[in-house]
């Protein structure tokens, strides 16, 4: 599969949808490129493979260097860099962090969260020759401000706002834009009032694309599973008896035979 550019991801609006899926490391990367359009080193590694209970305490660093192996496990596949919470605060820092993405590696694109509030540093970065992709909606990094993770669009006061901030976002030059935990009729609604594809997350059918967690849609990731995941397999459970088979053929000592020894 030829690697996407922005000219040939805007071309899919309206068409067919794009398919994303995160990405952390050289090894699922490599796993997951044939079928994914756009893979996204997404911050939810924090939780995912760091053990913590939200993603606000990635590191710039810690980005840097997930997004550099997705980028070697997949060299013909379109990647996208989620921005950590508190390195676009503002113009000066948010333009510092993003080049730091473009210099220490080859990923395509940088991903912030935020809508009407953060066009102008969505604007202050596509100036700069960055490619954005936007996040409106349910916001994880706010999810402590915000008290947990909330479902929006349950109102036509927040229908409204949430395409006042995605047009905000396309106006400010953004490629493409994320849209996650919105009421399915609302997010389609979004993805009709912009000219750029809306990939959704848990946000109905009616966008551009759909992306997903691979550790959550593999079944990997047990602490959690939102409404919106479908599990396409049962990957716990397979790893688990897995390694259980192995360890009781060590412990039994059939393991290794002579076919696996030298």
């Amino acid at each position: 599969m030829k690697k996407l550019t922005i000219t040939t991801i805007l071309k899919r609006k309206n068409g067919a949808p794009l398919v994303m899926i995160t990405a952390y490391d050289a090894l699922f990367a490599r796993l997951l490129a044939p079928s994914a359009d756009i893979l996204l080193v997404g911050d939810s590694l924090n939780m995912s493979f760091g053990g913590n209970a939200d993603t606000l305490t990635i590191t710039m660093d810690q980005m840097l260097y997930h997004t550099n192996a997705v980028c070697k496990g997949a060299r013909d596949t379109f990647v996208i860099c989620d921005m950590p919470f508190g390195t676009y605060t503002d113009e000066v820092s948010a333009l510092h962090n993003a080049l730091r993405v473009y210099r220490e590696t080859p990923s395509d694109a940088i991903k912030i969260e935020g809508g009407v509030s953060k066009a102008h540093l969505v604007k202050h970065l596509v100036d700069n020759g960055l490619a954005v992709c936007g996040h409106i909606g349910l916001l994880p990094q706010s999810v402590r401000a915000e008290g947990g993770y909330k479902v929006k669009g349950k109102s036509e006061e927040e229908a409204l706002s949430l395409i006042a901030d995605a047009q905000a976002i396309e106006k400010a030059g953004a490629f493409a834009l994320v849209i996650e935990g919105v009421k399915a009729d609302v997010a389609t609604r979004v993805a009709h009032s912009v000219a750029i594809p809306v990939i959704g997350i848990g946000a109905g059918h009616g966008v551009d694309g759909q992306v997903l967690v691979f550790s959550d849609m593999l079944g990997l990731y047990e602490p959690f599973v939102p409404k919106f995941v479908k599990q396409y397999l049962n990957g716990a459970t397979l790893v688990k008896e897995s390694v259980k088979t192995y360890a009781d053929e060590v412990q039994s000592r059939s393991f290794p035979d002579e076919t696996y020894a030298y």
